[in-house]
């Protein structure tokens, strides 16, 4: 199946203020330093992006969002950004949602069913649910523990209930710029929501094969702070 109108959004990821990317969303394991987030989101909105992915690592660690991070982007640029990172209250989505997000990406919080049905019925497609995946089990509390729940099982949950859309990454693809599960990728796709794909993409063709598989779009990161491509070349070679 071919998504059409793919799309290829730049990641953010910071933490102490600074753009990171870090192996497998280990802390003490920073591969790249993009320097600071205002100038990445000004060089990614004048290279085309659609979108900006922001992920808040201290706030994903520490369990509450940064003060000030989403501000900032938000009056940085013109673009749509989707923010995740300790957003695991509805008091806290709604409050990024208040100040400008356009999407708000939420991870642990969604493993409790209840929580989950209510974040649908107050956010629905400001609502991205977050399924981080390691070794087949969804990942918790900023990837630092592992649930019992399988990610095809939050998968379906999400489905039941009326999720808008999923962030599928594996982590330990994250900015490894080993490739994308495509396997895993594929198996959350035929649940039937939308999919993100997230985690280990390197080059255009990975863009390409998620595409393919059915995603809407693909999360670009460490390749582009690595300059593999730049996001101009990689939306056109999703274009053909």
């Amino acid at each position: 199946m071919l998504t059409q109108q793919f799309d290829v959004i730049p990641a953010i990821d910071v933490l102490e203020g600074r753009v990171v990317r870090l192996l497998q969303g280990r802390r003490e394991a920073v591969t790249l330093e993009g320097g600071d987030p205002v100038a990445l989101a000004r060089r990614y909105e004048q290279d085309g992006a659609l979108r900006l992915h922001v992920v808040d690592l201290g706030g994903a660690f520490d369990g509450a969002p940064t003060g000030g991070l989403l501000e900032s982007l938000v009056e940085a640029t013109e673009l749509p950004v989707q923010i995740g990172g300790g957003y695991r209250t509805l008091e806290a989505i709604g409050g990024a949602i208040g100040a400008g997000a356009n999407r708000v990406m939420v991870g642990t919080a969604t493993l409790e069913p209840r929580f989950l049905e209510e974040a649908v019925d107050r956010f629905g497609e400001a609502l991205v649910v977050a399924v981080d995946v390691r070794d087949g089990f969804v990942a918790t509390s900023g990837w630092t523990e592992s649930s019992q729940t399988s990610a095809s099982e939050l998968a379906a949950r999400c489905a039941a209930v009326g999720v808008p859309r999923l962030l599928v990454t594996s982590t330990h693809r994250d900015g490894s710029l080993a490739g994308p599960d495509l396997e895993l990728l594929a198996t959350i796709v035929a649940v039937g929501l939308p999919v993100i794909a997230a985690g280990g993409i390197a080059s255009v063709d990975d863009l390409r094969a998620t595409r393919e598989l059915g995603c809407e779009a693909a999360i670009a990161g460490s390749a582009l702070l690595a300059g593999r491509f730049t996001l101009s070349q990689a939306r056109a070679a999703v274009a053909d």
